[in-house]
């Protein structure tokens, strides 16, 4: 059938735009006050532009601790806020914000401006004067200690903008931005997502000066189980944590307690340590809970947490308070901002040279106890590096944070009040039950042999909204490619695996589709070719399984179909799905694309 409606909008398009100012002048005209709507709103229009663009600026300015160039720019942006305001407030602006045709666009503008200008005045002035009054020095770790009396003086000024700003990011989020003609939806949309942006930013940092002092000893001593992921052996949350560390916290001072690997330390059991659910069980089996180094099959961090503190417990009699995960593609990030580091056992780590020697070369040239050795030596060096005064503050802090937001750190803790802190941030790990308004897709590998060939994936992965079905519901389209660069020969047996589970020099991974929540996996093709998939559920998300056997330099592509679950009824007019994966040695190609929501059913 011919789109009648939709042909309709487009002709209407032209003439809509005509009409905004033909009304605005009437309306003039009636209140004898012809043509001052009208050029305020062109005024407007230019004011909120640069106010956008100077909005992005600073949030630069003041992630790289530019606080000089940070006023000027905050200056700048004031002039330009307090103007858009004065052009868009008064009566006559607020009665034509009522009329028809022009109205939402109108009141559109107006909301924009004075939002923006309430943050320039009222909220960043404090936060910029605060990145010029705390020394990053004093907020990292110098001589084994950090300050954390300075995190709690700034807790305070960071948690009210932090208030501040999520209410500015609601107050644009309620714009509706269907109907608004292009100039005025393109202008609130990038409004939107600086607004967003800076409100994350924000966010982050209230969460982390309320967060800091207690996990490291505020109230008293703090220890930490923390997991070394091993990225050449896959695993949903990144890679196989074969070693591992304790860390204590005692009021701001941080000490290495001991260390160990899964294997000689932790060892297997005979019975899971923790029951799951019958979901789980049926997903992954009970090889999670009795086998340390497959702790974390899932993505869903909590869960590898909760079993992991177990496992330690029942070893060592000993509770820790919480569990950490990273890996060494944030150690690299690390030696970044603390310089080479020299090893006890010989050489030197640096950032070029981390991921190549902690994942690849050490296999070449090490026995498994020589090995096991080397990891503890490196894990030390860097610790003592980071601890010690050997890190440049404020590079440190903006690495932390480039492998926090590439979830390479994962944090868990058993106070109830700090997992309130952590929760909803990427520090979190957590697979949720809910998307809210932005639907979520998982694609999460584990390694299927044992084997150390994982450092050889290059995965990437494109997400393409489909059509919207009867019930609200929409396809998305999901394609992965996973490609092998391992060379033929000439790897040792620590590297291709010692099973005989697939031939020598094969990587054998599972890929884990989860659907968004409420969805489901409708079906797959391999290189073209519709493919069987397993399946299971956790958290509310139907689970598609593919095992991908990949020999040296072969690749394969997945396409998959999958549908999201019924909008709710205050579903944004705006589709913006999000691709959640698992952090790898190499990068993701990633490409996600956006689409009109959906209608909810009625």
């Amino acid at each position: 059938m011919p789109d009648h409606e939709g042909a309709t909008r487009r002709q209407k398009r032209p003439l809509r735009r005509r009409l905004v100012l033909a009304s605005v002048a009437l309306l003039c005209a009636t209140l004898a006050a012809a043509g001052l709507v009208a050029v305020g709103g062109f005024r407007a229009r230019d004011h909120f532009q640069r106010a956008a663009t100077l909005m992005g600026t600073l949030r630069g300015q003041m992630t790289a601790g530019d606080v000089k160039a940070a006023r000027a720019t905050l200056d700048a942006l004031k002039g330009e806020t307090a103007a858009a305001r004065a052009n868009t407030s008064g009566m006559l602006w607020r009665l034509a914000s009522r009329a028809p045709v022009v109205g939402d666009d109108l009141a559109a503008v107006a909301t924009a401006a004075r939002v923006l200008d309430d943050l320039a005045s009222d909220v960043l002035p404090p936060l910029v004067e605060l990145a010029d009054s705390v020394d990053p020095a004093a907020l990292a770790p110098r001589d084994g200690r950090v300050d954390i009396a300075a995190l709690a003086r700034a807790a305070p000024r960071v948690a009210a903008a932090d208030v501040a700003m999520q209410q500015a990011r609601q107050t644009i989020a309620g714009v509706d931005l269907e109907g608004l003609v292009g100039p005025v939806r393109r202008g609130m949309v990038r409004l939107r997502d600086e607004v967003d942006g800076a409100a994350s930013q924000i966010a982050t940092a209230a969460r982390a000066t309320a967060l800091l002092p207690r996990m490291l000893g505020a109230d008293g001593p703090r220890t930490y189980l923390v997991l070394f992921q091993n990225l050449a052996e896959v695993r949903a949350t990144g890679g196989a944590p074969n070693a591992f560390a304790v860390v204590r916290a005692d009021r701001g001072r941080i000490q290495l307690v001991s260390q160990g690997t899964a294997g000689r330390d932790l060892g297997d059991f005979d019975s899971p340590v923790l029951g799951l659910d019958p979901a789980m069980r049926r997903l992954y089996t009970d090889r999670m809970s009795r086998y340390p180094a497959d702790v974390n099959f899932t993505p869903h961090f909590p869960t590898t947490a909760a079993l992991a503190r177990e496992m330690y417990r029942r070893r060592t009699g000993v509770v820790v308070d919480g569990v950490v995960a990273t890996d060494p593609v944030a150690l690299g990030y690390l030696l970044r901002a603390t310089g080479p580091v020299a090893l006890p056992s010989g050489g030197r780590l640096t950032a070029d040279n981390a991921v190549d020697q902690l994942l690849s070369d050490v296999y070449g040239r090490l026995s498994p106890p020589a090995q096991d050795l080397y990891f503890a030596d490196a894990a030390r060096a860097a610790f003592e590096a980071l601890t010690h005064g050997g890190a440049d503050p404020a590079a440190a802090l903006e690495e932390l944070a480039r492998a926090a937001a590439e979830r390479r750190i994962l944090v868990w803790s058993a106070d109830a009040a700090d997992r309130a802190l952590i929760a909803g941030t990427v520090l979190e790990g957590s697979l949720p039950e809910q998307d809210g308004a932005r639907p979520v897709v998982g694609v999460f590998l584990n390694d299927g042999t044992g084997a150390k060939l994982s450092y050889y994936l290059a995965p990437s992965a494109s997400l393409t909204p489909g059509t919207c079905r009867a019930d609200g519901r929409r396809a998305l389209r999901l394609r992965v490619t996973l490609r092998s660069t391992a060379p033929p020969t000439g790897l040792s047996d620590s590297v291709v695996g010692v099973m005989d589970l697939v031939p020598r020099y094969t990587v054998r991974t599972n890929v884990m589709v989860f659907s968004p929540a409420g969805g489901s996996v409708v079906r797959a093709r391999r290189d073209g070719r519709a493919i069987g998939i397993g399946t299971g559920r956790e958290r509310r998300r139907h689970v598609g399984v593919v095992t991908v056997d990949l020999t040296p330099g072969a690749g394969a592509t997945l396409d998959i179909e999958l549908l999201t679950g019924t909008p709710p009824p205050d579903a944004s007019a705006e589709l913006r799905p999000h691709l959640w994966t698992t952090p790898g040695v190499k990068p993701w190609a990633i490409t996600v694309e956006s689409a009109v929501a959906c209608r909810h059913p009625r």
